[in-house]
């Protein structure tokens, strides 16, 4: 089981996952916020929902399945651990979700307020 855990965290699928449902919480706040200013059904709301919904887990295997390299994506199955996106583009990749979530829960704040 630790070797798995391992294993998620060098292939960063935490963080895809951390990633994916602050940007998918983003966009059902937006959708949410401008399809009734343009008179968009209700039921395109539930669409972009259950669409995010049903990509997150494709998320999630496109993640394991895949890696980010210098030399661009490839197989995981191809990549030395040691050819990984070095720990500085990994600070980047966090430091944007941070960022969205931060806006994220503005938003957020803002529309209850």
């Amino acid at each position: 089981m630790k070797s798995f855990l391992t294993e998620l965290k060098r292939r960063d699928v935490y963080k895809v996952a951390a990633a994916y449902v602050v940007v998918a919480w983003l966009l059902i706040q937006v959708a949410t916020q401008v399809f009734p200013f343009f008179e968009i059904p209700n039921w395109a709301v539930r669409l972009v929902v259950l669409g995010l919904a049903l990509g997150f887990p494709v998320a999630l295997i496109l993640a394991w399945t895949f890696e980010l390299t210098p030399g661009g994506i490839k197989r995981a199955e191809e990549v030395e651990p040691n050819e990984s996106i070095p720990p500085r583009s990994g600070r980047k990749l966090v430091g944007i979700t941070v960022a969205l979530a931060i806006v994220a829960s503005g938003l957020f704040a803002f529309r209850f307020l």
